[in-house]
């Protein structure tokens, strides 16, 4: 008879980290080498997810997360202007309409509470989807209630957030805020001004807000920038009179671009 072998033991071989499959192996995924990787990832997500639901143009909302439907009453108008500007985008700019397959003037924010909710809300009040970017802060930011669960999303690299939000933009709607939306506003207008995106309209909500805020004459008079580059925006005070602005900006007239940031 021939005598029968022992198996050898492999099982350390089988349970050691370099064994595992890279894609399945989160340690790997989630370290400093594949940084790259997972910006890539962060892309390709939300645009696969863009394209299933016929995206092709957005109107971006930006605003402060701090205002609530129910605050001081400044805040309070903005919150209602915010949602009514939303639906009116909504059911008039190609969001709702059919064209094959194609939706554009689609409303995208922040995805957070305060006026990117209203925005959200107003897109769900005319029974349009909308979409949510969501980031990963070190106090979390919960998704509000109302931007379209397929379309919400969460992101690690405020890179590839500020990407998605830029990409497929036809307007860019700015309400009062702070930091955060300061910051997003003059990247865009930075884009704007350097040709590196195409000349969309870019509207700031509240004349009064933004001309306290902002004393765009200094930067012309100390030679900081050109005279022209105070028109690179304009100015809105109701929901009806943005729409009218963008319209007036050829904003339904959406053709792709070439020029993707």
């Amino acid at each position: 008879m021939t005598a029968q072998t022992t198996p050898i033991d492999n099982r350390k071989q089988l349970q050691s980290r370099t064994y595992q499959l890279a894609a399945l192996d989160q340690d790997f995924i989630l370290g400093e080498s594949t940084r790259g990787i997972r910006l890539q990832l962060e892309y390709a997500k939300a645009e696969e997810a863009l394209r299933a639901w016929g995206v092709r143009s957005t109107v971006v909302v930006f605003g402060s997360a701090r205002v609530r439907e129910n605050g001081p009453p400044r805040h309070a108008t903005w919150y209602r202007q915010a949602r009514e500007f939303a639906r009116i985008v909504s059911e008039r700019g190609g969001a709702k309409r059919s064209n094959g397959p194609v939706r554009d003037n689609v409303i995208a924010t922040g995805g957070g509470p305060g006026l990117m909710e209203a925005a959200n809300r107003g897109a769900c009040d005319a029974d349009a989807p909308s979409i949510g970017y969501n980031i990963t802060l070190v106090h979390e930011q919960q998704p509000n209630a109302y931007s379209t669960p397929e379309l919400t999303f969460r992101f690690q690299y405020f890179a590839i957030r500020k990407m998605h939000l830029a990409m497929r933009a036809n307007a860019l709607v700015i309400f009062p805020g702070g930091f955060g939306t300061l910051d997003e506003m003059f990247e865009i207008l930075t884009l704007k001004q350097t040709a590196k995106i195409s000349q969309i309209p870019i509207l700031l909500f509240d004349h009064s807000y933004w001309r306290s805020l902002l004393n765009l004459d200094v930067l012309v008079s100390e030679g900081m920038i050109a005279p022209q580059d105070t028109s690179l925006f304009m100015f809105a005070d109701d929901a009806e009179e943005a729409w009218a602005l963008l319209k007036e900006h050829l904003l339904c007239a959406f053709s792709p671009r070439q020029d993707s940031p």
